[in-house]
């Protein structure tokens, strides 16, 4: 029988439990055995020859339709994840094509961002058909207007957010919220918009910190009492931002880095519909000989692209209108 294998790699993100079910059972559908891989590209070498044959397949699972049931509601990933460095050496790649060929894999999908399309492409190169799902809580991939992860994680930084205005509120305090993402401000922005935050201050946009303490003092003289800022992780320095902040207001002002509560718990519909459509689409495209490949999502649509494209270090649009009118509308 034909065989495939799936894999999480990097940082985990809700939703990719629900690819795992979609691309096991759409590749039993269509007559393919289905391995699971534990730990991202880890599980498919041996670093510096340090593991037994036993701890070798230990990593590897035969998942059948039964095995991913009751997952889609669940966040996190039941192969496990993992970064694995030394996926950048030559050595390494060639080894895992060797233990693909051992398994008779005739693709693999992964679920990850980036750097695991980095390693997707590379074991491409060395024959071993692959496509990659994008699962990231940070939006950042270039070729896709979402990736999976990215609403919960939002659902979940707005909800924190509206706990921390509770107190703020009592308090007549400034609430200084650092969420993630390191490279992007989608999140940022995005929940800076849902919580009426006074500013969302991203990696995208400039910004100067005595332009929005001046805002919130003209805020304060038409009767607001309390304040949210909300901080990209790429940012940084929420602690120093929220000290500058009650520096030049006199505003009581408290800093809250959310950390990683944002990559957990249970997809939204959203992550568990698009973690689907990718997860079965990225099965069609190894069912056709295709590999090398990214699915995404554009106008609402599945399409794919190559690996290469998606790798572009062109910086995805930031959404400067949404951005905008972010400002005007917060006062």
């Amino acid at each position: 029988m034909r065989k495939i294998g799936v894999l999480t790699s990097g940082g985990d993100a809700p939703g990719m439990n629900a690819a795992v079910r979609a691309v096991t059972r759409a590749g039993i559908s269509k007559g393919y055995e289905v391995i699971g891989i534990k730990r991202g590209f880890n599980g498919l070498i041996n670093v510096e020859g340090k593991e037994s044959r036993e701890t070798m397949d230990a990593k590897i699972k035969e998942l059948g339709v039964r095995d991913v049931s009751n997952i889609i509601h669940t966040g996190g990933t039941i192969l496990y994840t993992a970064r694995c460095l030394e996926f950048k050496e030559q050595h390494y790649i060639s080894q895992a094509k060797i233990r693909c060929d051992e398994l008779g894999l005739v693709g693999v999908v992964v679920i990850g961002g980036d750097g695991s399309f980095r390693g997707a492409r590379d074991l491409s190169l060395e024959g071993v058909p692959c496509v990659g799902i994008p699962g990231t809580i940070d939006n950042d991939i270039y070729c896709t207007e979402y990736t999976i992860g990215y609403d919960t994680a939002m659902n979940t930084a707005m909800q924190m957010v509206d706990k921390l205005r509770d107190t703020a509120q009592s308090h007549d305090r400034c609430s200084v919220v650092e969420v993630m993402g390191r490279r992007a401000g989608w999140i940022a922005l995005n929940v800076g918009l849902a919580v009426g935050a006074m500013a969302a201050i991203t990696t995208e946009m400039p910004y100067d910190i005595n332009e929005v303490a001046d805002k919130i003092m003209k805020s304060k003289e038409n009767g607001k009492q309390h304040f949210i800022i909300i901080v990209s992780e790429g940012v940084g320095d929420a602690d120093g931002i929220a000290k500058k902040i009650e520096e030049l207001t006199g505003i009581e002002s408290r800093a809250t880095i959310l950390g990683h509560v944002q990559r957990g718990g249970s997809p939204t519909v959203r992550d568990r519909v698009n973690a689907s459509k990718l997860g079965y689409n990225a099965v069609e495209l190894l069912d056709e000989g295709k590999g090398n490949r990214v699915v995404a999502m554009k106008g609402g649509k599945v399409v794919d692209f190559d690996i290469l494209e998606a790798l572009s270090k062109k910086r995805k649009q930031f959404d400067k209108r949404l951005y905008d009118i972010s400002r005007v509308i917060s006062m």
